[in-house]
């Protein structure tokens, strides 16, 4: 398993080329140098020539720079960060010539300091075969963020045992982010596929930590990673984050993780619980790969045939949680709020959280609303599951 991201240098192993270039087509192009003595990347958006729009970051620190400005001729003229509200203290500038393939100029800030700029557009790169099927597909669509990654280390942390199974945690140092790995139980192939599954999503919290931060002083980003249940046949982690990426308010959201442990995939509601007509779907929320058609689907079946369905349950499992008027500011009679729970398994049935707009947030935080198993095994979904 690659814990970190120096081993993405050629290795005497089967490799796998893609083009770092790959996002060009939207106009971004990405390159690297050095500003003064620095290692740095930028990304550039130079299809409007009165709308420059980018970013860099030294490779020491990882952390953006937001960049805007104009074309002039052949010179690009930068701003480098954002200017608060009434500061009128004048932002460092970045002039920069371009040439085929190169870009070269200055940095500057108003005390007068000066500091050389030399960058060549980014080539192509090679990773091994080994690599996590999220960072090759960061590599392909995202070069800017893979080599941001590069480099990066993860440290080796506590062991513990959670139902049995042996868990390997994980940190990223700058960040702090941390996931596990498990490290007995199932066969290889599916524990390989599982922990590729879960270090994946770490890195995936890495790069959203370094969206957050970029151009927003008062950022903050904190992680929660439990594991919920881990059994011969699903398993379930908590993925919880609070973050502030500059708007008035933090959010809060969950995202857990649930796989089937037999092969390591991730499942959807539909995959465990199909209360529709037909054969059950599988959409996967965040995959832009899928059809609009798909979605249409999906919002459909979720808003016509299982939220309703699912509403009727909990006012009979719930009768005084789902009485209208018993919690007046929430209303959790409502079928709007149940059409895209979070979701995840517990030893007694599936935990189902309800949706809630920003200014209604804690109402989502519930601890009754499980869906036995025994209701649960009356409408399976698409993969056959030994649930508990």
């Amino acid at each position: 398993m690659l814990k970190g991201l120096l081993r993405l240098a050629p290795v005497a192993a089967l490799l796998i080329m893609l083009g770092a270039t790959a996002h060009a087509e939207d106009g971004r192009r990405v390159f690297t140098g050095t500003l003064g003595k620095m290692p740095i990347v930028m990304e550039l958006e130079t299809a409007n020539a009165e709308n420059i729009s980018g970013r860099y970051f030294y490779q020491k620190y990882r952390k953006d720079l937001t960049l805007h400005g104009i074309k002039n001729g052949e010179m690009l003229v930068l701003d480098e960060g954002e200017q608060s509200y009434g500061d009128k203290l004048p932002l460092p500038k970045i002039q920069l010539h371009i040439e085929p393939n190169r870009l070269w100029g200055d940095w500057s800030n108003d005390e007068g300091k000066t500091l050389k700029i030399e960058l060549v557009e980014a080539k192509q790169t090679v990773i091994p075969a080994s690599t996590l099927p999220y960072l090759v597909k960061l590599h392909d669509s995202e070069p800017y963020e893979y080599r941001r990654l590069q480099g990066v280390q993860l440290k080796r942390g506590k062991t513990e045992t959670f139902n049995g199974y042996s868990l390997q945690w994980w940190s990223e140092p700058q960040t702090k982010l941390t996931i596990f790995e498990i490290v007995s139980g199932y066969t290889p192939e599916a524990r390989e596929r599982i922990n590729q599954l879960l270090m994946g999503r770490l890195w995936q919290e890495v790069v959203g930590y370094y969206e957050c931060f970029a151009g927003s002083g008062g950022a903050f980003y904190i992680q929660t990673i439990k594991p919920l249940l881990i059994t011969p046949a699903v398993i379930s982690v908590d993925v919880s984050t609070e973050v502030n990426c500059g708007g008035p308010h933090p959010d809060n959201s969950e995202a857990p993780i649930n796989l089937d442990a037999k092969t390591g995939n991730s499942l959807t509601l539909e995959d465990v619980l199909w209360v529709g007509r037909g054969s059950p779907l599988h959409y996967e929320e965040g995959n832009n790969e899928q059809s609009s058609g798909a979605f249409n689907a999906y919002f459909e079946y979720r808003s016509k045939e299982f939220a309703p369905w699912l509403v009727g349950q909990l006012r009979e499992l719930y009768p005084d949680q789902m009485l209208p008027g018993s919690d007046e500011n929430c209303a959790y009679n409502e079928e709007d709020h149940w059409q895209f729970p979070t979701w995840y398994f517990t030893e007694n049935g599936i935990k189902l959280g309800p949706n809630f707009s920003h200014a209604e947030a804690p109402c989502a935080y519930v601890d009754w609303s499980v869906l036995p198993y025994n209701v649960v095994k009356q409408h399976p979904g698409g993969v056959a599951l030994q649930l508990p």
